[in-house]
This record gives C-alpha cells, sequence and structure tokens, in this order.
C-alpha cells in the first residue's frame, strides 16, 4: 500500500495523486506540488490515504509544502493575468485570421508557461501566432486543441435538467456514452432530446446505467414469444423500471386481446418472425448461424 493525498487543480478537474512527503495535510487545503510542467497550485480533495501500488503512476511526485498566504495570492494573480492574456490573444488571432474559438487561458504557477485552449473545426496552422504570443508575453507559450465536451465544462451552463452541467459541477473525467444507453433506457432517440449542451450524448445517460443493466437481465424484448396463463402471444411493448411487459395473447377461440404482466408471470418460449406475421419457436432457428 502508497500513502497518497489527491489534488485537484482546476474545479471539477481531475485527481491526481501526490506523495504527501510526512505533511500534515487535510481535505481542501491549498499546496504545492511538483507536476511534469513545473511547480503547480492545487486543492487537496481527497486526505491522506492509502491505495493499492497499481492505483498510482510511478514515481509518485511530492507534495512541496502547503500553501502560504503570497502562494495564494501569486495564484489570484496569475488569474487576473490569464483574462488579460485572453483578450490579447483573442485579438492576435483575429489579425492573424485564424479560424479557432478562444475558450480558456492559464497560467502555471511558476509563470514558466502560458497555456491557450482553443476549440476549431479544423487543423490549424498557429505557428505564428505562437511567436507573436510569445514576443509579447515573454515566456514558454503552448497552444492546446480541446474537443467540445471540454469545451462545455471550461465554459459551463445550464442543462437541459435546469441545473448547471455536471461536467462543470462535480465530474472529474468523462465517461463514454453511446447511443445503446439511451435505447436500453427506452428514451427517445431524437438527437435534441439526448444530447447536452456540447452537442454530444448527456453524460447522465451513463448514471442509471448499471441499473438497467441488471433489470435487462430476464426481460423479454419486444416481438419474443412468451407463455402465460391466458395463452401465448407474443411482447409488443416492455417497462424495465417496472419488470413488467405488454403482450399481445392468443386465446382459445382463437382471437387476441392484450394483457399485461410482471415478468415472474410469464415463460420466454421463442421469437417473433415479423416476416413472415407468425409465432415461431426458438428451436426452429437453433440451426441458424
Amino acid at each position: 500500500m502508497v500513502k497518497v493525498v489527491g489534488v485537484r487543480f482546476k474545479k471539477a478537474g481531475k485527481i491526481y495523486y501526490f506523495d504527501p512527503d510526512n505533511i500534515q495535510i487535510k481535505t481542501n487545503d491549498f499546496v504545492i506540488v511538483e507536476t511534469a510542467r513545473g511547480m503547480e497550485f492545487g486543492v487537496a480533495a481527497v486526505g491522506p490515504k492509502e491505495v493499492l501500488e497499481d492505483e498510482i503512476i510511478s514515481p509518485l511526485k511530492p507534495v512541496i509544502r502547503l500553501a502560504t498566504d503570497e502562494d495564494i495570492q501569486i495564484h489570484k494573480e496569475n488569474k487576473e493575468k490569464a483574462k488579460e492574456a485572453m483578450v490579447i490573444c483573442q485579438e492576435k488571432v483575429k489579425d492573424h485570421g485564424l479560424d479557432m474559438n478562444l475558450v480558456d487561458v492559464e497560467y502555471t504557477f511558476d509563470n514558466n508557461k502560458v497555456i491557450f485552449y482553443f476549440t476549431s473545426d479544423n487543423r490549424i496552422d498557429f505557428r505564428e501566432l505562437v511567436k507573436d504570443l510569445a514576443s509579447v508575453f515573454k515566456t514558454r507559450i503552448e497552444l492546446r486543441q480541446i474537443g467540445v465536451r471540454d469545451e462545455a465544462k471550461i465554459v459551463g451552463g445550464i442543462g437541459p435538467c435546469g441545473q448547471e452541467t455536471c461536467c462543470t459541477r462535480f465530474l472529474g473525467e468523462f465517461a463514454p456514452v453511446s447511443i445503446k444507453m439511451a435505447k436500453e433506457q427506452s428514451l427517445s432517440l431524437n438527437p435534441t432530446k439526448i444530447s447536452g449542451l456540447c452537442g454530444r450524448l448527456m453524460c447522465c445517460l451513463k448514471y442509471e446505467q448499471d441499473t438497467y443493466e441488471d433489470l435487462l437481465v430476464g426481460m423479454p424484448s419486444v416481438g419474443a414469444i412468451i407463455k402465460s396463463q391466458d395463452g401465448v402471444g407474443v411482447v409488443i411493448s416492455s417497462y424495465t423500471l417496472l419488470q413488467s411487459v405488454r403482450a399481445k395473447i392468443k386465446l382459445a377461440d382463437g382471437s387476441e386481446d392484450i394483457f399485461n404482466y410482471e415478468i415472474d408471470e410469464i415463460e420466454l418460449t421463442g421469437k417473433y418472425d415479423p416476416s413472415y406475421q407468425r409465432y415461431s419457436s426458438s428451436r426452429d432457428h437453433s440451426n441458424d448461424d
């Protein structure tokens, strides 16, 4: 086991593990840590704890010290300088006629680098822009192209639910989201209904997916042949959360009627072949490829 402290550098940003190095650190303490790009200012989002060695990336970099009042002041000044740098860079982008949208600017804590985050639909040749910015800021310049999800996280906004976007509020990392999740949750596949502000599938589709996957085990799909106390029929709709189905049942007198069943009241016996409009036993397809 390895003792670590989890540090976050941005609101709702990813948490990185560092070696507390015998420094007494509490949750929400400001700290100065050593990173791949130099000294950085962060907040201890996770207090000291022990984790397995395979959960960390070696070598584990140390926490240098608890942030002093002077460090906090430098961090605030960097935030103000970043706002000024944003305005200057926007003017330079316009002067160079580049098709790029500047999203955010960040100074490293030691002021050794200024990072400009932007989005663009195309590849951008920004070499001349970098030279121009370097002559203005007299330090290293990095332009980093980000995706639309990262842009939404930085800019923020109000989602369809009426709450601030999850990525801005608390999501440290983006989880993969697929259209399959929307289908399994019986949601409308209208893009405007299941897309977030970034235009991609909403992150919240992931929240209930594990529950749906558990509930879908043993749930007959639409078109499945079932046997019930009323007879044999075909499922015409299913309700995952209610664990029930609606089925068209063929009665003994040859007529058909629609019934609702709990899944423990029915038995799955086959599948429906819509091309022939007939019931077919699953045994009929046992030799299918």
